[in-house]
């Protein structure tokens, strides 16, 4: 019998109680690993590791390439990056995929509507990239970077995971409505990837009518694939429909490594106190021993959880109030006592090998048949108002390439007026294009143009306006012509 090596870290608060249940019963079902158990998060922190992940963490990973973690961590507002998004980067673990199914004897307001979907989150890219900066002291830039390679491979995935489960059908959610470039990316994509897969139907749908639509009538989904930070807040409310986050599983799955864990966090409140509710670890381990093949073991495990909560029994304080909850321990030994036995009223969804899309790891270039620049925004700090402001920059642009287009401050024109009424901020987009439409900007004609700024005005960031394959690589600003 093959031998899995698989790197535990049990995590921070209710972490060990829970990834000790899920390893408990996951060596009852007798598939042989070896644990390999390591730090990251909270303790990390504390030693003053900035990225709450050790070397020999990431070394165990290295060797191992297969994650069972608790929940970990993370400073709120200050500090240090996540180490759960740390680990989920430095492997590349490009698909978040969180199911959610409902569970006999947990009673929701959706009971008896047979909620059974998957979340495919986008892993690694989006505002998680976690590229931020200070404009001015007043006003804060987050950049939200989405690639054609980043939506290709969690977009395929999310066909090939419908595919494997027998699913039959696909919801791309996306705000591509009102971030036409970024969320639209996924959106031209998903069409594209999806006649590659005419076996399974699929939809666009915008992400706020995919929230609207899962608390009005969830059991219309099967398989919703976002970008990450839609996936986030899509995972967390799915998670509500089944009973909250200690229903919750989750596999972050790359070309080389994956990582399992539970979707919710580490409840210091109750850390310690053995009433923590594992099944969302557990529910995590059964998605790792799919992905290693151990199908029988899975089906195992995930039906004597079945019986246990479906006889009802022995429930967690989550379920039936802490003060009547069974403990972690003996939910465990109660779900143990139950391999071998199938439920009644429900079953296992049949799996077949998921088939993880191998896109080449090399540096991808997409090549345009044609580029330009046609422009420049140049953002300054001042407490001008447009009307002063806007004459000031249409001088100090004469005698260069450019002019003044408009002003923008966070993100509706205010130069020339338009009649609106906004509330200002000291942070201004000055939009410079080409006065003949024919050409290019150059990057010494920008630089003059900003050394002409700069004398006057603290300039705080550029971007070329490019012009590709005959399109605006660019957006406008809300009243701009």
């Amino acid at each position: 019998m093959q031998r899995y090596r698989v790197t535990l870290i049990p995590g921070d608060g209710i972490g060990p109680e829970v990834t000790e249940a899920a390893r408990r019963i996951v060596d009852a079902s007798g598939v042989p690993i070896e644990w390999e158990v390591c730090e990251a998060g909270a303790n990390v922190f504390r030693k003053g590791i900035e990225s709450g992940v050790p070397l020999e963490t990431i070394e165990s990973i290295q060797r191992t390439r297969l994650v069972l973690k608790g929940p970990l961590e993370t400073p709120v507002g200050y500090g240090e990056k996540s180490a759960n998004v740390t680990l989920r980067k430095l492997f590349e673990t490009y698909a978040n995929i969180r199911p959610v199914r409902e569970y006999p004897n947990v009673t929701t307001p959706y009971s008896g509507r047979g909620v059974d979907l998957v979340v495919v989150r986008e892993n690694v890219e989006d505002l998680y990239a976690g590229i931020e900066y200070m404009q001015t002291p007043g006003v804060a830039q987050a950049l939200k970077l989405i690639s054609r390679k980043g939506c290709e491979k969690v977009v395929r995935l999310a066909f090939e995971l419908a595919r494997a489960e027998g699913r039959r059908s696909v919801h791309c959610a996306t705000k591509a409505n009102i971030l036409k470039l970024t969320e639209g990316m996924m959106k031209r994509v998903f069409e594209e990837v999806a006649q590659d897969y005419p076996d399974i139907e699929a939809y666009h749908i915008i992400v706020d009518n995919c929230a609207h639509q899962l608390v009005k009538r969830p059991e219309q989904f099967e398989v919703i694939v976002t970008t990450n930070m839609n996936g986030d807040i899509l995972s967390d409310l799915t998670s509500a429909l089944i009973g909250g986050l200690g229903f919750a599983p989750s596999a972050n799955i790359g070309s080389e490594a994956a990582i399992f864990e539970a979707v919710h966090g580490s409840a210091p409140k109750y850390a310690g106190k053995n009433v923590a509710n594992p099944t969302a670890v557990l529910g995590s381990a059964i998605m790792m021993l799919r992905y290693l093949g151990e199908f029988e073991a899975a089906e195992l495990i995930e039906n004597a959880l079945l019986v246990t909560l479906e006889e009802g029994r022995v429930l967690t304080g989550d379920v039936v109030g802490y003060d009547r909850g069974a403990s972690t321990t003996a939910y465990t030994e109660a779900i143990i006592a139950n391999l071998g036995r199938r439920p009644q009223t429900v079953g296992v969804r049949r799996y077949n090998p998921l088939r993880i899309p191998r896109l080449s790891r090399e540096l991808t270039w997409v090549r345009p048949g044609s580029r330009r620049v046609v422009g420049v925004d140049i953002f300054v700090e001042t407490e001008q108002l447009p009307e002063e402001l806007g004459p000031v920059l249409e001088h100090l642009a004469e005698g260069t390439p450019f002019r003044l287009k408009m002003l923008s401050n966070r993100g509706t024109k205010v130069y020339p007026p338009t009649g609106a009424m906004p509330d200002y901020v000291d942070h201004y987009r000055c939009r410079f294009l080409l006065r003949h439409d024919n050409g290019e900007a150059g990057d010494p004609d920008i630089i003059e143009l900003l050394r002409r700024i700069g004398a006057h005005y603290r300039w705080v960031h550029v971007e070329k306006l490019p012009e590709i394959d005959g399109g605006m690589g660019f957006t406008k600003a809300q009243g701009e012509d």
